[in-house]
């Protein structure tokens, strides 16, 4: 797989933290040439510092001008990782105005613009992958605005792989069930909250990031060169329960 990605030009979202901020690290280790993009700059930095080479570019992605604006310096790249998200966890009673426009706006809304601006900067036979949910696919309590949003992006990547489909770019998207990043820690570090969940687990546990981390990088591949148009569940055999 080194070889796969080796002088790859690559850029990630979300990389301040979680999935986002290790992917970089991986990529970067395996070779590729990373941009890595994030709301705040001081996480950029402190990865800037452990992987030298790595480009780092800080906007908020929930604003559509302004991120275009700092990627317009960007003439190439290889490949695409929508990785940043949002989740506000709470009933459907007491979700807000606020709560349900933000989780859009950044789950969704940010990635269609960074989709529309950056595309014609990849290369032909390059490669997008979104990292979505699967609370896509089936209901969980709290997630009545997350998992429309990430709905909405399932349904998005099909139709981007109909869009780029003459240009050979592939578009996949992966769909973790609960991941232990510090997100994942913070919403379901209650017992009561996390044990129902991880009782329909066949694994009985959680994933960590590195298991979201390496599909990643084998759809970002040339050995996954005919996998095109995917939702691929990281559930731990959920969907089987």
């Amino acid at each position: 797989m080194e070889l796969e990605v080796k002088g790859k030009s690559i850029l990630v979202t979300g990389a301040g933290h979680g999935i986002g901020n290790q992917l970089c690290k991986t990529l970067h280790e395996l070779g590729a040439k990373v941009i890595a993009v994030s709301r705040n700059q001081k996480p950029l930095d402190e990865l800037a510092a452990e992987c030298s080479g790595i480009k780092t570019i800080a906007v908020d992605l929930a604003k559509w001008q302004e991120t275009r604006e700092a990627l317009k310096n960007i003439t190439f790249l290889d490949a695409l990782v929508n990785s940043a998200g949002v989740a506000v966890i709470k009933p459907f009673a007491e979700m807000t105005e606020s709560d349900f426009d933000h989780q859009f706006n950044v789950n969704f809304k940010a990635i269609y613009n960074l989709c529309q601006f950056l595309s014609p900067k990849i290369r032909d036979g390059g490669s997008i992958v979104n990292i979505s949910s699967l609370a896509s696919m089936i209901g969980i309590e709290g997630h009545s605005v997350y998992g429309p949003t990430k709905a909405a992006l399932d349904n998005f990547m099909k139709n981007l792989v109909l869009e780029l489909g003459p240009r050979k770019i592939r578009v996949n998207n992966v769909n973790p069930t609960v991941i232990l990043t510090r997100m994942g820690r913070e919403n379901w570090s209650d017992p009561a909250k996390a044990d129902p969940l991880i009782s329909r687990i066949p694994l009985r546990r959680f994933g960590e990031v590195h298991e979201v981390v390496e599909p990643i990088i084998f759809l970002l591949s040339d050995k996954s060169s005919f996998i095109n148009g995917h939702c691929l569940p990281l559930e731990g055999g959920y969907l089987t329960a």
